[in-house]
């Protein structure tokens, strides 16, 4: 069974490597983190491994993560570099970053990579859990990208390769899709707080309205579950909601504006979809009746 090395074991790598073992995929071998006690702690969920206090303690893997901060993942390749390791297969964990942030291990020799899964990581615990059929963007060099092809299927993973100039913008989706939402409920829950709502009606609003946007988003798509004053195309109350928002906090008002500009938008395009499709379907109907 081909052998794994951590670098980093927070709730990314934890998961990973926890799932690699269960399944008999990777052979976890060295952890290190930043503490002796965060890499026992490490070994311990993951249920393997053995805690390595420096670079120099680690051993020979066919396989390296480097589950780090992004801020950390160009320092630690350098680090690793000057280890003079022998070479292999590496991927980092980041969603915005390719993997020229290894440059220093490249330059070495080291076959590159990065991969990305779409998961919201709260917790090793639950993320282990939530993991199958996450889709996992791939980047990086051919045969290190086959590697983890294979390993991230094998635990359930749905893959696909991604170009290295488009994981800004790929990253900045799951941003909207997931991190944006607590921080628009946060200032939703805070309007209404500031608007007189009573304090122990918020966590039902919280409940009902999340539940109803996500069912609706799921079943209908973006656009049909699309609701509100946009919606309908009533600009008049879109420019009024944004003077009483700016008003009342400026940085929201903003927001208010730039988001329902992108209704609009949605919205617009959807009634675009839909009359192009009564088109076709009228004029299917009378080249049927022709005939």
């Amino acid at each position: 069974m081909a052998t794994l090395n951590l670098i980093g074991a927070g709730r990314v790598g934890q998961t990973l490597a926890r799932r690699w073992q269960q399944h008999g995929y990777f052979t976890v071998q060295d952890v290190l983190t930043r503490s002796a006690d965060s890499a026992a702690a490490a070994c311990t969920f993951i249920g393997a491994g053995r805690p390595v206090s420096d670079l120099g303690s680690m051993r020979n893997a066919d396989v390296w993560m480097l589950a780090v901060p992004d801020a950390a993942i160009a320092e630690n390749a350098a680090l690793l570099a000057a280890s003079e390791a022998p070479a292999s297969s590496i991927f980092h964990c980041s969603g915005a970053l390719d993997s020229s942030a290894l440059a220093a291990l490249q330059a070495c020799g080291w076959r590159c990579a990065s991969a990305h899964c779409l998961l919201s990581f709260t917790s090793a615990h639950s993320a282990s859990q939530q993991f199958p059929g996450t889709p996992c963007a791939l980047e990086g060099e051919a045969s290190t990208r086959a590697v983890l092809h294979a390993a991230f299927s094998a635990i359930g993973a749905r893959c696909f390769d991604i170009a290295a100039q488009n994981k800004l913008l790929y990253h900045a989706g799951a941003v909207f899709a997931t991190n944006f939402l607590p921080v628009l409920q946060a200032t939703a829950e805070a309007a209404w707080s500031a608007s007189g709502v009573p304090a122990e009606l918020l966590p039902d609003l919280r409940q009902a309205l999340l539940h109803n946007a996500v069912a609706n988003i799921t079943r209908l798509g973006p656009a049909a579950a699309l609701t509100g004053p946009a919606a309908r195309g009533d600009l008049a109350a879109v420019t009024r909601q944004a003077s009483a928002v700016s008003h009342w906090d400026p940085a929201a008002g903003a927001a208010y504006r730039a988001l329902s500009d992108l209704a609009l938008r949605l919205a617009n395009s959807s009634k675009a979809s839909e009359a192009s499709a009564a088109s076709t379907s009228c004029a299917g109907a009378f080249s049927s009746k022709s005939i």
